[in-house]
């Protein structure tokens, strides 16, 4: 059977996820205690009891869901054909694919979560989720917008959902506008800033030397990537990618379209939540979904 593990992203995070883990697999143990050492914080802490506004903070929030993912990893005994992740979710993505260690890995989402936390001050801004439009509407719309406001395509996420990200001043413009040319929904989102977009230039700019000196090996397990939504071969390229995610959209419905096609059968979605368990639903895909947040959802791993 060909199995992707897919990974989710900022926002999936609660105060307590991960803590049955913890508490029954010394494996799992091992990878929150590994965090809390290499970050000299007790970031375990923070997961288990909050409080949630420190918690959601960017630089905690990003560090929480990839040390859950990853602990949870430990336990999935499946060799993947095929790893991807939404957003923060492609870093958990490249080290369950072989070709970055836990410890590297934590290090990259660390400067990552920093850096986009000192661009959300630096520039600004906000996100919102546009439903029940097309892409190529709302690209149109977005692009005759960009003459007086700040305002991207920062998320393709399934089919008739689209996120912006911009100025605050851009997000509420672009409110009544995608009303009027129809949307079901248009609704401003609880973040810190305009993640994918252009005001998050200097977290880029930070991250680039940082993702050039980790040391990626190869690995014969599939990568998909969010920016080109497809599968992606060189090393090189996924420092590319990753540096480039930042400041472009993730084009998450693609990717899972480029697995679909590449004959996935079963996706293991791991970590906090089920959302990507959702998105698949809406986009249709043949093969079957499973999420694995709590201690129990194992038993559907056979």
């Amino acid at each position: 059977m060909k199995q992707a593990l897919i990974f989710p992203g900022q926002g999936a995070q609660y105060v307590g996820m991960g803590k049955d883990f913890y508490d029954n697999y010394k494996e799992c143990k091992e990878i929150f205690d590994q965090a809390d050492d290499a970050l000299s914080m007790h970031l375990s802490k923070l997961i288990f009891e909050g409080p949630a506004e420190d918690l959601t903070q960017t630089s905690h929030s990003q560090l929480a869901i990839y040390v859950m993912s990853m602990a949870i990893k430990q336990l999935i005994d499946v060799r993947p054909d095929t790893c991807a992740g939404l957003s923060l979710g492609e870093y958990s993505a490249v080290v369950a694919s072989g070709r970055l260690s836990f410890e590297d890995g934590l290090k990259l989402v660390q400067a990552r979560g920093q850096f986009m936390q000192e661009a959300c001050v630096q520039n600004p801004g906000t996100m919102a989720v546009v439903l029940g439009l097309p892409e190529a509407l709302v690209d149109g719309i977005i692009h005759d917008m960009q003459g007086k406001h700040k305002v991207w395509v920062a998320n393709l996420n399934c089919p008739r959902q689209v996120v912006l990200a911009g100025t605050k001043e851009g997000i509420a413009a672009a409110g009544p506008i995608m009303k009027e040319k129809g949307a079901k929904r248009y609704m401003e989102l609880d973040v810190s800033g305009a993640f994918h977009s252009e005001l998050m230039k200097p977290a880029q700019d930070k991250l680039e030397p940082v993702v050039d000196a980790a040391p990626f090996s190869e690995s014969n397990v599939g990568l998909v990537m969010n920016v080109p939504g497809n599968y992606v071969a060189s090393l090189d390229e996924v420092r590319h990618f990753l540096k480039e995610q930042v400041v472009h959209p993730v084009k998450w419905e693609k990717g899972v379209h480029a697995m679909d096609a590449h004959g996935i059968e079963r996706y293991i979605e791991i970590g906090p939540g089920k959302t990507l368990a959702g998105m698949n639903r809406k986009i249709g895909v043949k093969g079957s979904t499973i999420s694995i947040e709590k201690v129990g959802d194992l038993d559907a791993i056979t």
